[in-house]
């Protein structure tokens, strides 16, 4: 997938008389293997979106990106949503989405991030927005309540939205249990990209990842490496494996890469790749040439395709892994031939599935 365009110049924030003003570094969470157990957790499920920090002040409303940046421009039928509501004044955490053909796109998302204004406003009719709405930092009383525990900002947001939000309109409530069975649930539904479990006693800790975790579900994939690159300093060895699956009609297409071996392991591989080199490669959609964000020659060396290895992954969208992979094992039981397109295509990613609505079901 190509990277988004550039964006435009960010435009300087309103002048907003509410206790927080944007910039805020929302509060971040610590990766880790498994949700937590206890009766001090508090879990959500975690969407494939943009983060996103909304600000009322009367009329004027600002939408925060996770780095601090202005998403209003990028998300104008947001904006008019929250302007719908009837509270003047509130700042509330949540994460926007786009749901598309019974499913979440994230690379609808970042078509929005587009200079052009025209080019936004059709997007936004013809694909609009959603925001799942998870924390509240300022009530609708003028409030600041992120000094506050979570299980009392939770009660004023849940207040907030049984009076202002609709079920199934543009800003919605977001699940929460104190269920760790609901939570497990979660993390292998269609339509959830893991699950977020939330200290109850925690203050809301702007910019720290110290009151809350979060679990991703493991994907994995067989492939076959169609080629290589070498390190930027040939002397260290193989850059990357240059990974492919076959479609339907037989031809080996590059699907993406992985880099994730120590300094030894990309000195070790050189010898064994160097004695199947020249082969045909990708017989389909081969690796372009050098990336414009990396100095990096994109030179790449074709392979006889010999070699499987089982690869742990994020998303497949758009014919590609979305990030790098990480490296799990050689597969040598695995016969190139059997690594096939079907396979990460039946375990879509959550911006591919269908998107489950719990409703009020999930929440205690």
């Amino acid at each position: 997938m190509k990277p988004p365009r550039a964006a435009a110049a960010p435009a300087s924030w309103a002048k907003l008389e509410l206790p927080l003003t944007p910039p805020y570094p929302p509060m971040e969470a610590e990766l880790v293997r498994e949700i937590p157990s206890g009766d001090l957790w508090q879990y959500e499920p975690k969407w494939d979106g943009f983060r996103c920090i909304v600000y009322r002040d009367g009329d004027q409303v600002e939408l925060q990106s996770k780095a601090g940046q202005p998403l209003g421009r990028y998300f104008p039928e947001l904006v008019a949503a929250v302007r719908k509501l009837s509270p003047k004044r509130f700042v509330i955490d949540g994460e926007i989405v786009i749901p598309e053909a019974g499913g979440l796109s994230f690379d609808a998302l970042l078509m929005r991030i587009h200079p052009a204004a025209s080019r936004v406003a059709r997007l936004a009719a013809e694909s609009p927005s959603r925001l799942y709405v998870f924390d509240m930092l300022v009530d609708t009383r003028g409030q600041r309540l992120t000094d506050k525990p979570l299980h009392t900002r939770r009660e004023r947001l849940e207040a907030f939205a049984s009076r202002n939000l609709e079920p199934s309109g543009q800003i919605r409530l977001s699940p929460a249990t104190y269920s760790e069975q609901v939570a497990q649930a979660w993390l292998g539904s269609p339509g959830m990209d893991g699950v977020i479990a939330k200290r109850l006693a925690a203050s809301y800790a702007s910019g720290e990842r110290t009151g809350m975790v979060k679990v991703k579900p493991q994907r994995t994939a067989d492939c076959v490496v169609g080629g290589f690159r070498w390190a930027e300093n040939r002397k260290s060895g193989v850059g990357s494996l240059l990974l492919g699956l076959y479609d339907k009609e037989g031809l080996l297409h590059h699907v993406g890469f992985c880099s994730s071996f120590s300094a030894k392991d990309k000195k070790e591989m050189v010898a064994p790749l160097e004695s199947i080199r020249g082969g045909p490669g990708f017989t389909g959609k081969a690796p372009g040439g050098p990336s414009r964000w990396s100095k990096r020659d994109g030179a790449w060396e074709p392979l006889q395709t010999r070699l499987v290895v089982e690869v742990g992954y994020d998303y497949f969208s758009q014919g590609r892994f979305r990030h790098g992979t990480q490296f799990l094992r050689w597969r040598p039981d695995k016969a190139p031939e059997q690594c096939r397109m079907e396979q990460v295509l039946s375990r879509r990613s959550a911006s591919e599935v269908p998107l489950v609505d719990y409703g009020d079901a999930a929440i205690p």
